[in-house]
């Protein structure tokens, strides 16, 4: 069965934006599913435009960005 769109609920989502780069923690549900927390990163180009980019290591102040809005995700869980 592929992915459908559709089926995808978004439960909680909140961008965090930093220095060129956004970071985004967000708790999914698929097709009334167990829900799953994601967490994603976009890096601006040249150009100005965001493009998806594996998150791999985070930095410091990214890791404390990032580690309250967890903590709100999972409450949703």
């Amino acid at each position: 069965m592929p992915y459908d769109k559709s089926l995808d609920v978004d439960v909680f989502k909140q961008v965090i934006e930093l220095d060129g780069t956004r970071i985004t923690v967000g708790v999914f549900s698929y097709n009334g599913g167990e829900k799953k927390l994601q967490i994603g990163r976009e890096n601006q180009d040249a150009s100005g435009e965001w493009r998806f980019s594996k998150l791999g290591r985070m930095v410091k102040a990214e890791v404390e960005a990032v580690g309250p809005i967890m903590t709100k995700a999972l409450e949703s869980m």
